[in-house]
C-alpha cells in the first residue's frame, strides 16, 4: 500500500498538478454537478434517495477514469449519468440499500455506522469495474476489500482536514477545491487495493449471508 503523501501526490498529477488544471476543475465541475442533481431532487417525495445511488455510481466512473488516464485524463460530463443507463435498478439500490445498512448500524450508536461507512466505501468503485453490477455483490466485495484497511482510509481521509480548514477560511469556496483532490486519493486508495488485476472485479462475488454483518 503507498503511503498517504503518496496517494495524495499521484491524485494531484492526476489532476493536472495544480487547481486551476482542466482536470482540477473537470472534477469539480462534476462533483457540484452531482450535489446539485441530488439535491434538486428533494423536491421530490423519496427524489434523493432514487437520484443518489446513480449519480454516485457516475462519480466513481468519471473519478477511476480521471486517475487511470482514460482518453488522456479528460472527463466526460455524460458519464455522471452512466448509473442511470448502464443499470439503474443496481445502482439505485446500491444506494439506498447502503444508506439504509449505515443508518441502521448507526442506531447502534454513531461509532458502528462510521465503521460500516468504511466498509462499504469501496463499492460504488467495485460496481464500476464490475460487468455484473449486482448491489449485494458489490457491498460484499468492498466489505471483503475493506477488510484490515478502514483504519487506513479513515487516517487517509483525516489527512484533509487540514486542507478542508484552509479552505473554509477563504469564505468556505475553497473547500470546493478540496473535494476532488480527497475524492482523487480516494480513487487511488481503491487502484491500491484492487491491485494490478487483468480480469473484472466481480470475479469471485458471492451474496451476502447477512448484509449488515
Amino acid at each position: 500500500m503507498l503511503s498517504r503523501p503518496e496517494l495524495r501526490r499521484r491524485a494531484r498529477e492526476q489532476l493536472g498538478g495544480n487547481i486551476f488544471a482542466t482536470g482540477w476543475m473537470s472534477l469539480l465541475l462534476v462533483l457540484l454537478l452531482g450535489d446539485v442533481i441530488v439535491s434538486a431532487g428533494s423536491i421530490v417525495v423519496f427524489g434523493s434517495l432514487i437520484l443518489m445511488g446513480p449519480i454516485s455510481y457516475g462519480m466513481a466512473k468519471i473519478t477511476l477514469d480521471l486517475v487511470r488516464g482514460k482518453d488522456g485524463g479528460k472527463v466526460n460530463f455524460g458519464d455522471l449519468f452512466a448509473g442511470f443507463t448502464e443499470d439503474f435498478f443496481n445502482t439505485f439500490l446500491l444506494g439506498l440499500m447502503q444508506s439504509i445498512f449505515i443508518f441502521l448500524w448507526s442506531l447502534l450508536f454513531l461509532i458502528p455506522g462510521i465503521v460500516k461507512s468504511y466498509s462499504y466505501a469501496m463499492a460504488f468503485y467495485i460496481q464500476k469495474d464490475a460487468d455484473d453490477k449486482d448491489w449485494n455483490a458489490c457491498i460484499t466485495e468492498s466489505r471483503k476489500m475493506m477488510n484490515g484497511h478502514k483504519w487506513q482510509l479513515f487516517v487517509l481521509d483525516l489527512s484533509f482536514l487540514g486542507w478542508y480548514i484552509v479552505g473554509l477560511l477563504c469564505c468556505g469556496i475553497g473547500t470546493l477545491w478540496v473535494a476532488p483532490y480527497h475524492q482523487a486519493a480516494r480513487a487511488n486508495f481503491y487502484e491500491q487495493l484492487r491491485g494490478p488485476v487483468t480480469e473484472k472485479a466481480d470475479d469471485g462475488f458471492a451474496p451476502a449471508e447477512d448484509p449488515l454483518a
